[in-house]
């Protein structure tokens, strides 16, 4: 079962010493938080990185009830980069660690989903001594 987009307030809540502030929260603040959520993942898509996460043009369609379709490798730079973003909203001066954690989650993320394309030998590759050509010009290692 996805993590839910309220489930991912949940953890930023509690990451800025907030844990059961969520709970308090007033539907406009929720609301304000679950588009900077939304804002922050679209500019992550915009720069290439594609987590399936549900991306609405009308934000009234997001909801926090919604699964956020985020795999596992992806749920801590998410919460943490939200953490980083609304902190501010309520005052509060996040702990140098939890930024560190932020940037170190989001690589941890970036280098997981990085795919490294096969390349062969191009045809002008020199071979070198001991090595055999069989009948299609492929070097025989």
């Amino acid at each position: 079962m996805s993590w839910t987009k309220l489930d991912i307030v949940k953890a930023a809540f509690e990451e800025i010493g907030f844990a059961t502030y969520v709970y308090d929260a007033s539907s406009e603040q929720l609301e304000s938080i679950l588009r900077r959520l939304d804002m922050m993942v679209s500019t992550w898509y915009a720069n290439g990185v594609n987590l399936g996460y549900p991306i609405y043009n009308d934000p009234k369609l997001s909801t926090l009830d919604q699964a956020s379709n985020l795999p596992v490798i992806a749920v801590e730079a998410v919460y943490l980069g939200l953490a980083v973003r609304i902190a501010p909203m309520f005052g509060k001066v996040l702990n140098p660690d939890t930024k560190i954690n932020a940037q170190n989650a989001f690589n941890a993320m970036i280098n997981s989903m990085a795919e490294i394309p096969e390349k062969s030998f191009p045809s002008t590759l020199p071979a070198g001594a001991g090595n055999i050509y069989n009948w299609n010009n492929f070097i025989i290692i």
